[in-house]
């Protein structure tokens, strides 16, 4: 169906998220980058039944460089942190044009 191939390519859509805010929820709860990977493992096959697992060297550069990852790894980092992946998401990366210009 035209719906499934629609869902799985917004998953797969390259987004930026906040790594500045990934971080400070992670200091909050006093995780390391293994205890996020960790969480997120957990969150994600009690949710799915399906193992996840994202690598602490990914996470990283999420919080160091904003790296761009998939709508779907977002979901996961959300899920790991028990928050709305939209407070996770970088509204205005630097460089890239806002949606009202």
């Amino acid at each position: 169906p035209a719906t499934l191939v629609g869902v799985r390519n917004e998953d797969e859509r390259l987004i930026r998220p906040d790594g500045l805010v990934i971080r400070g929820l992670r200091h909050t709860r006093g995780w390391s980058l293994r205890d996020l990977s960790a969480a997120i493992s957990e969150a994600h096959e009690s949710a799915t039944g399906l193992p996840v697992r994202l690598a602490p060297r990914l996470l990283s550069s999420v919080e160091e460089r904003n790296a761009l990852i998939s709508y779907a790894t977002l979901c996961w980092i959300g899920s790991g942190l028990d928050c709305n992946p939209v407070e996770i998401l970088l509204e205005d990366p630097p460089g890239v044009p806002s949606a009202a210009s």
